[in-house]
């Protein structure tokens, strides 16, 4: 396997050339410019906490004539290369070759995957890869199709159950900015980026340190992957939903599609999106094992997109070398939840994602020109199932629908979201009209109150937590800041129960991601997905 040398923590200051990299690696290194073969960025992100000196700081494999030479006698060496090679972190890597097994080819197996998110295009393209020919059957309609009916649901306030933010080909997430940023560490995700840029997403996804596809650009790389898969025999059935699973003798024998077709199945892989309730609520009757967990209830924050930039940037902040200032935020309040950002979207919209008739939710996206005016984010409070109204496991879907209605009845009984200014908020008043700042939302807000949409303790929560989130970001807590309500579909609210080799309690189901909550964003969720495809792969 051929290894490399990484090097962290380089700094280059905001106004220098990037070509300087190489002359910093040859000093971090101290070694001539000849044993030098090439270099690579892995990581680029911004420092920018002292505003009047920002910084960017890289990440790079570097190739030597000799790499493993440079190691030999390291104590023996000068101490500034010693110095160096624990400020930077210098070490030798074995390259990252993300191998997957193939099957023979005379493998009959029947394989399943029910729905979509972008975790099982991994799934897929591991087992079609591996020479398996999975069936997949997503619910909804494909990505181009849907973009009309979100289109037409924003315009004149049609919605269609079947056909909206939340029900279509990778659900919301291609009306999201498409963010890749994962805590986890692992190298699966350098094959998960590669994919993607394969199929257009933008190539500074592999060393941004905070990567983002955008909405525009993920719906492109969505039908990329798609066609791909397709190209290498696999079978995709478009408006197939999952209504009735066959078992026997706790296994998995067929499942029932659009209460007509039957589909016999050996294997059956679950990706069910937290807004499919109804799928949901049949798995539970059919026996497979599920626990309530936490999720969250939140409003989002709109603020302009400029400030923000100032905020972060100060004099700087329309240096074009510097991205889009994003956030990350998190305050604690003995005397109430803690409060914090999440989804921030950069010179983004808040949109439209209710999937009932006469229930209001709301989400937030950016595109890739980044061309709105405004970032939001949401601002999320912890919502416990002591919360709910029962101990069911499912109990959360009664919770969500009843803080869904009482924003959809706030008002006009139609979805103009409610909203009201930070400042107002604060203040325990009605807001009147706007200030500066113009919301994004269409199918357009109505001013007043948040408070009755929201349970007592998160509105308690969010006043308590504003002023202190105005200290670590300054104006974030700015009068004409915008928030609106609500926002209750962040996360899944329950977990399947997986044993060690990740089945569920009914034999040779696997679930997997937003359900399962075993993962978290894209990348992650993604990782999830190549996991179970070699645990089937290897285990057939």
């Amino acid at each position: 396997m051929k290894k490399y040398i990484k090097i962290e923590e380089i700094k280059i200051w905001l106004n220098d050339d990037e070509t300087i990299l190489r002359t910093k690696i040859l000093k971090i290194l101290w070694v001539q410019e000849r044993e030098l073969i090439n270099y690579k960025i892995i990581k680029k992100a911004i420092d920018s906490r002292n505003k009047r000196d920002i910084l960017f700081v890289y990440s790079v494999s570097v190739e030597l004539k000799d790499n493993e030479k440079y190691f030999l006698n390291v104590e023996k060496k000068d101490k500034k290369i010693i110095d160096n090679i624990k400020k930077h972190k210098i070490r030798l890597e074995e390259e990252y070759v993300y191998e997957i097994k193939k099957v023979w080819k005379d493998f009959n197996k029947l394989i399943v995957i029910v729905w979509s998110w972008p975790a099982w295009l991994f799934c897929a393209l591991y087992m079609v890869y591996a020479w398996l020919k999975p069936i997949i059957l997503e619910r909804w309609k494909d990505v181009e199709k849907r973009v009309k009916d979100i289109e037409l649901f924003s315009n004149t306030w049609k919605l269609n159950s079947e056909s909206n933010i939340q029900f279509w080909e990778w659900w919301a997430w291609t009306f999201s900015d498409g963010k890749l940023y994962t805590l986890i560490n692992d190298k699966r995700s350098n094959f998960v980026f590669e994919e993607f840029v394969k199929a257009w997403a933008p190539k500074e996804i592999i060393y941004d340190a905070k990567p983002h596809i955008w909405t525009d650009k993920l719906r492109i790389v969505v039908k990329n992957l798609r066609e791909k898969i397709i190209s290498l025999w696999w079978k995709f059935m478009f408006e197939s939903c999952m209504t009735d699973i066959e078992i026997d003798d706790w296994k998995v024998i067929s499942i029932e599609v659009n209460k007509k077709e039957k589909i016999n199945t050996d294997i059956l892989v679950l990706a069910i999106w937290h807004s499919a309730r109804d799928t949901l609520e049949m798995l539970h009757n059919m026996g497979i094992s599920m626990q309530a967990k936490p999720f969250a209830m939140w409003v989002r924050i709109e603020h302009n997109a400029e400030l923000i930039n100032k905020s972060q940037y100060w004099e700087y902040y329309k240096n074009k070398k510097l991205w889009t200032a994003k956030y990350k935020l998190v305050t604690h309040n003995s005397d109430a939840r803690s409060v914090y950002t999440f989804c921030m979207c950069p010179w983004g919209y808040v949109v439209p994602a209710s999937s009932e008739e006469n229930r209001l939710c709301i989400n937030g996206m950016s595109e890739y020109a980044q061309d709105s005016d405004n970032s939001n984010s949401a601002l999320l409070v912890p919502i416990n199932p002591s919360d709910f109204f029962s101990d069911h496991p499912l109990a959360w879907i009664e919770y969500q629908r009843y803080w869904e209605e009482k924003a959809f009845l706030q008002w006009w009984w139609d979805y103009k979201a409610p909203a009201q200014l930070v400042w107002d908020f604060l203040k325990w008043k009605e807001s009147k009209s706007l200030w500066k700042t113009k919301s994004t939302y269409k199918p357009w807000i109505k001013l007043g109150s948040i408070d009755n949409c929201l349970p007592d303790f998160v509105v308690k929560s969010l006043r308590l937590a504003l002023p202190e989130l105005d200290k670590k970001i300054k104006w974030f807590a700015s009068d004409d800041a915008i928030l609106t309500a609500i926002e209750a579909r962040s996360s899944s609210v329950v977990r399947f129960v997986r044993d060690e080799f990740w089945e569920s309690n009914i034999e040779w189901i696997y679930p997997v991601w937003e359900w399962a909550w075993y993962a978290w964003w894209i990348t992650s969720s993604a990782i999830d997905w190549l996991k179970i495809a070699e645990i089937i792969v290897w285990n057939i």
